[in-house]
Formats: structure tokens, C-alpha cells, sequence
């Protein structure tokens, strides 16, 4: 029989008793005493952005001086990133739709990478006598560092603390394709179109641009269940994909529509996914397009990625273009996306069957613990992780 790191296949670290045996959709009902916000975190002023960014790329050995090159970013608004407040308001709006609808569930915030931290809230949460946790990270899709990572961080936070023998985290299933998280970008794809329209730009002349964070290319091939086939790209590429589909459907568009990725970073002789917003707009007015919508389809809320990657770069490139150029909004904190995550706990505090689950593509709804091997990172290897069977 094989182990791994002491425990065998098969084996949920630190899960309630419903999600201990490694289901992949848990329809037992579940008594959990507060909800977890995971968040990435972000620098709030000048002096953080240096210590912010060696937490990011802790363990990968990069000076200060290479740091400082992508520090810009933040500089240019002030050494603050927005995410912090972003997460804040979704706290709030989370707990006043909570309260609306008679549910007794607290909410604490910890982020990865910036006060508070995530080790923070779960000390918090034991401090007020709490001991079974719902973990809702702040990212949609599969992929090492939109899932499997944020399940790392609360193993981590449980090492840290010291908790891991009292405490119990599970986590919500991810949510590229509950209705919640989707409707936002129909609204505004369908606002954009309009507004296209007014202006006289229709059909053949407008390009959507569904964008998202480029990953590596081997991290990518290994994002979602290790025994299904997903393309290329994995399962972070195809539930991408499946979505914008959706989008375009239920917007009422037959617009032509791409795929296009931002914000890579490491060696150029690692291949990341592709291709690149900039480069797609670019070439675009060869094709006779006058107009980009650029959708933000991998983004829950307005951060750096989108303020500096899209409405600064992207748009430069559009304007460069001669293109006139929108960007739709984000979830942040949309109506229904703040309900929509709320059912998603929801759904494991009543056990809801998975037939009753919302999912707009055919590759959900998405599971509740995830399947063996998912989302490796091809650089660091399987550390322990929550809410999903070993490795």
C-alpha cells in the first residue's frame, strides 16, 4: 500500500466525518460553525509592496532587484492593490446577505500573502469557540494556484496554529460555472454590446476577448482530475472555455470571441499558456475589427492583475490599435454573486443532492473534495493539502 506524508491514499486531511472518505460531491448535511474568506492579499501602502511580493515568490530564491521590476505595478496606484478592500467589502456584503436569510454563520477573512493572515483566522475562529470550518476561496477555476493552493494554505494555517487535531475545514466546490459567478459577465458582455451598438459598431466589427491569468503550460495540463482528458490547456483552459461559451449564449451574441491570457511571468523558456491579450489586440484591425470588449472572465473582483494587466496595458494597446476598447466589470460584489456563494455553503450545510446543483457547463457542478493528484504543481511538487484525497 503506498503512503504519503504518513497517511494513506484515500485519506481527507483535517475534513468533517461526511467528507472524510473522499466523495466527490457530499450530500450529507453538515453543522459548520463559521465560514473562512480565503483571499491572495495585497499590499496597502508603499513600504508593504517589497515584503508583499517575497511572500508571493517565497521559496523561488528571487532578489529584491527583480522584484522591484514588476514593484511598478503597485507603485503606479500608490503601493496599494485593491484587493484588500475588495475582500472587505465582500466579507461585508456576504454577511449582510447571510443575515437576510436567518443564517447564523460568521465570516472570518485571512489572505496568503498579507495581513490578516490566513494562520490568523483560523486561530480566530478557534478563539471564539469555533470547530467546523466551510473554506470559501476567492477563485473560480482549477488550477495549482486558483484551488489546490488555497488548500494548502489551510493546511498550513492548521500547522501553524497548531489546530490541526480540533479544527475541521472543508471547502466549497470551485464555482467557474454557478450561475452566480457567470450572470455578472453576461450583464456586462450584454452592456457592452449595446453600447457598441448604439455607437454603430456591430458584428464583424467587435471582437470579445474573454482574458484570464496565464499559468504554466505543465501546470495547466495537470489542473482537475488527473484520469479525465480536458485538451489542451486541462481543466483551467476548458472550464475557461466552457464559461465564455456560456456567456455568449446567454447574452444573446454571435460575436466572434477568443480566449487570450495576461500577466505571465517566469523564464521565457517556460511556455505558458497563450496566447497573450496584447498580441491578440494588436492584431485585430488587420482583421477589420474597430472594437474589443475585454471580459475579465478569471477574475472575481477588480485587482492588480485587471487595473494594471487590462485598463492600463490592454487598453494602451487598444487605443495603439485604434480600437475603441471596454472593459466589462467583474463579480466583486454583484447581487448575485454574493448569493450564489452563499449558496454554495449552503449546499454543503444541507447536503443538496448534486442533481439540484446549478452548473451552466457540462463539467459541473464541480466537486466538493477533489480527486487524487489534482492541480500538481510541477515546480514544488504535492504538499499536504485540505479538502481533497491524498497526494
Amino acid at each position: 500500500m503506498t503512503i504519503t506524508n504518513g497517511e494513506a491514499p484515500g485519506y481527507v486531511r483535517a475534513a468533517t466525518p461526511a467528507a472524510s472518505a473522499g466523495p466527490e460531491h457530499v450530500e450529507e448535511p453538515v453543522a459548520y460553525d463559521a465560514i473562512i474568506l480565503a483571499g491572495f492579499g495585497g499590499p496597502e501602502g508603499q513600504d508593504d509592496v517589497i515584503p508583499f511580493l517575497r511572500n508571493v515568490t517565497r521559496g523561488r530564491g528571487i532578489p529584491d532587484e527583480r522584484l522591484e521590476e514588476v514593484a511598478h505595478h503597485y507603485r503606479h496606484f500608490g503601493g496599494v492593490s485593491p484587493i484588500n478592500e475588495q475582500n472587505r467589502q465582500l466579507k461585508a456584503a456576504l454577511e449582510a446577505e447571510l443575515a437576510a436569510r436567518g443564517i447564523d454563520l460568521p465570516v472570518i477573512w485571512g489572505n496568503r500573502n498579507w495581513d490578516p493572515y490566513l494562520a490568523e483566522a483560523v486561530q480566530e475562529a478557534h478563539d471564539r469557540g469555533f470547530r467546523t470550518l466551510i473554506g470559501l476561496a476567492t477563485s473560480a477555476y482549477s488550477s495549482f494556484s486558483s484551488c489546490r493552493q488555497y488548500r494548502e494554505d489551510f493546511a498550513n494555517a492548521l500547522e501553524q496554529t497548531s489546530l490541526g487535531d480540533e479544527l475541521r475545514i472543508d471547502k466549497v466546490r470551485q464555482f467557474f460555472d454557478h450561475p452566480g459567478f457567470v450572470t455578472p459577465f453576461v450583464e456586462g458582455v450584454r452592456d457592452a454590446l449595446a453600447e457598441l451598438a448604439d455607437r454603430g459598431i456591430t458584428g464583424s466589427e467587435i471582437r470579445v476577448l474573454f482574458a484570464t491569468h496565464s499559468i504554466p503550460t505543465a501546470d495547466a495540463l495537470r489542473s482537475g482530475d488527473r484520469t479525465v482528458d480536458y485538451g489542451e490547456g486541462g481543466a483551467y483552459a476548458a472550464q475557461h472555455r466552457a464559461v465564455a461559451e456560456v456567456v455568449m449564449r446567454e447574452a444573446g451574441s454571435d460575436v466572434a470571441w477568443e480566449l487570450v491570457y495576461q500577466s505571465r511571468s517566469g523564464p521565457p523558456t517556460q511556455p505558458w499558456l497563450e496566447p497573450d491579450v496584447n498580441d491578440v489586440i494588436e492584431g485585430l484591425p488587420a482583421a477589420g475589427v474597430k472594437a474589443v470588449v475585454v471580459v475579465p472572465l478569471g477574475f472575481v473582483s477588480d485587482h492588480m492583475e485587471v487595473l494594471w494587466d487590462l485598463d492600463t496595458e490592454a487598453t494602451e494597446t487598444a487605443e495603439e490599435a485604434g480600437l475603441i476598447a471596454i472593459r466589462t466589470p467583474t463579480p466583486g460584489t454583484h447581487p448575485a454573486y454574493v448569493r450564489g456563494l452563499v449558496d454554495l455553503v449552503m449546499e454543503r450545510v444541507n447536503g443538496t443532492p448534486t442533481g439540484e446543483r446549478p452548473a451552466l457547463t457540462a463539467y459541473g457542478p464541480w466537486f466538493d473534495v477533489c480527486r487524487p493528484g489534482c492541480c500538481e504543481n510541477v515546480r514544488a511538487g504535492f504538499k499536504p493539502a485540505i479538502a481533497g484525497l491524498q497526494p
